[in-house]
């Protein structure tokens, strides 16, 4: 679809041209509903009108505080259309972390979810000295004369169309390609999250580039349901817009199952955790099945890898191999892809990386996962597998007008349009550090290249571990290898500067009580169960086999079980459920030491 170049332009070109399509899908009690075009439209002119009534100006950063809901993006679009900047903030974010963004991006508005989201904000509203105004758009105003209700603010916007309404074409008119759109925080796992500033051009390479590449048709429905603060998500809902999709916003993660069943959705965009937890129930649900169902499984997953191999290898598949992949997929496949709506043609996985093991069940399953690459500083896009030629366990080639390059110690370098040159706010020398004079942007990532320009990570640079005898370990490989086993639900290896690589691991809690009550063994808390011998020796032999996958220099020669699951409230794990190693290391120092008495 054409655009003039920014993402405000590209909205409403899509409002005049599908006015009556679906644009969002909201569950309301217990059905759906859709919003056209243009009533998405109307509720952003009214916002955008609301904010430049409030005496928002071209260029003021308005932060969002909100969970991803249709609102969310409605918001987004209005403060782009005003010409303003928007700043998204992880609805899990502390008090401090809030006011931490809201001053380094210098926000006059800040626009928060609901009554929960509010008080946090209000909390720390001294520590905002130049906070002007809060939006909430679930709730009321309360006692605080500085707080506006969303529903105001489009009462506002609507009251002072009249005479607004030829400042907001200028402003739409004056945008341009090189404009900042956004300023977009990393996740922070390996400190204090920076601000990407972003430019509309940026986006807008993106999505022409991600345009060229099959898979998506006009009209086809998503379920976005990752965080709209992180860039994975943002872009599913910028495709959206790009494409003219129907984007359907999950209630939650705990009921997501439900809304896959009543979305259906043409295509999913998840992090690998979403798939390691599906692929662990799937186990679980053999492992309590009967014999002849246990039997039917192996068999069914054997033909379906057989397929796989064949189809990725370019081979034919024999007669005998097509008969029995039609009887594999009616007696067993079919079921297994039945909690994903029945229409899915493919996955995509982003934001971590994604195990090859896995990647090759579920196409083995007939749910292909396309993997892609990229940071927040390329808005977010490098490379991306595509459903006519893509490599499991790649992350696939650059899409169209990216250039990647290795650096000699193996770091990746990327020189695109997508690229976020600005650079990083208030923070001129990470800027310098990372954004070259020559163009190419250091990734912080190591990978290689094959012959057929397929990317594959095999760690991040500042994670390489170096032992005390020298050698270069890359973690990633084993820590991915051991939670493709369902009963590992995470796993730190460790080792920089020690004699051995060690690990701290954390048990899936299902399928620990799972284990725990096959097992006979007394009910007890988290704690108390992996401290039992037949946990540890379950966790040894899962070590064990996954060590025999990797070079003997770099396998665990010891291991811990942590007495908790790593957590977002606790401070190790990101939004989009990343670990972050360092807190991680910090908070069990102990038990690490412990590993090499």
């Amino acid at each position: 679809m054409a655009s003039d170049g920014t993402l405000s332009a590209m909205f409403w070109t899509r409002v005049a041209a599908d006015a009556g399509q679906p644009a969002q899908l909201v569950k309301q009690g217990d059905g759906w509903t859709a919003l056209s075009w243009k009533q998405v439209g109307d509720r952003v002119r009214e916002l955008a009108l609301g904010l430049l009534a409030r005496g928002c100006q071209r260029g003021d950063a308005v932060a969002l505080l909100s969970g991803s809901r249709a609102e969310w993006v409605q918001t987004d679009f209005a403060i782009l259309s005003a010409g303003c900047v928007t700043v998204p903030i992880y609805a899990t974010y502390t008090s401090a972390q809030v006011a931490s963004l809201v001053n380094d991006a210098d926000a006059r508005t800040l626009i928060v979810e609901d009554r929960a989201q509010l008080a946090k904000a209000l909390a720390v509203r001294a520590q905002m000295p130049r906070l002007q105004e809060i939006v909430v758009i679930d709730g009321d105003e309360g006692d605080d004369p500085s707080v506006l209700t969303w529903a105001r603010l489009r009462e506002i916007g609507r009251a002072r169309a009249h005479e607004l309404e030829s400042e907001l074409a200028d402003r739409l008119a004056s945008l341009g390609p090189d404009d900042v759109a956004t300023i977009v925080y990393t996740s922070g796992t390996s400190g204090e999250p920076k601000g990407v500033v972003q430019t509309h051009g940026n986006h807008m390479a993106t999505l022409a580039a991600l345009s060229r590449i099959p898979g998506v048709q006009p009209g086809d429905v998503h379920l976005l349901f990752l965080p709209l603060a992180h860039s994975f998500a943002r872009a599913e809902a910028f495709v959206g817009v790009h494409r003219g999709l129907a984007t359907a916003f999950a209630t939650s993660l705990e009921t997501m199952r439900s809304d896959l069943l009543a979305v259906r959705p043409h295509f999913l965009f998840a992090v690998p955790r979403v798939f390691e937890k599906l692929h662990a129930a799937i186990l679980a649900g053999v492992d309590a099945g009967s014999w002849l169902e246990r039997r039917a499984f192996a068999w069914a997953m054997g033909v379906g890898h057989e397929t796989s191999r064949r189809q990725r290898a370019g081979e034919p598949l024999t007669r005998r191999l097509r008969l029995g992949q039609r009887l594999a997929d009616h007696l067993v496949f079919a079921r297994l892809r039945r909690p994903l709506g029945g229409r899915l043609r493919f996955a995509v996985s982003g934001g971590a990386p994604l195990a090859k093991e896995l990647a090759e069940f579920f196409h083995a399953a007939g749910v292909l996962i396309l993997e892609g690459y990229g940071l927040t500083e390329a808005c977010p896009v490098l490379t991306f597998n595509r459903i006519d030629h893509f490599k499991l366990g790649s992350v696939g080639p650059p899409i169209p007008g990216v250039e990647l390059r290795l650096a000699p110690d193996g770091e990746i370098l990327a020189r695109g349009p997508n690229i976020a040159h600005r650079g990083y706010l208030n923070r001129p020398e990470a800027t310098a550090e990372a954004f070259g004079a020559d163009g190419w942007f250091k990734t912080g990532d190591i990978g290689w290249i094959d012959g057929d320009g397929f990317l594959y990570i095999t760690d991040r640079k500042k994670d390489l571990i170096v032992t005390a005898g020298g050698v270069n370990i890359a973690p990633q490989q084993l820590e991915n290898l051991l939670r493709s086993d369902p009963f590992i639900s995470q796993a730190l290896v460790y080792g920089d500067r020690r004699p051995y690589p060690t690990a701290l691991i954390e048990v899936s809690a299902p399928e620990l009580r799972r284990f725990a009550r096959a097992r006979g063994i007394l009910d007890g808390d988290y704690a108390q169960l992996v401290r039992h011998p037949e946990v540890v020796g379950r966790v040894a032999q899962i070590v064990e086999a996954k060590n025999a996958e990797v070079q003997s220099y770099a396998r665990v020669k010891r291991f811990g079980l942590v007495p908790a699951e790593f957590t977002e409230a606790a401070g190790e794990m990101t939004p989009t459920q990343k670990m972050k190693r360092k807190v991680v290391a910090a908070r069990y120092a102990a038990l690490l030491d412990s590993l090499y008495a």
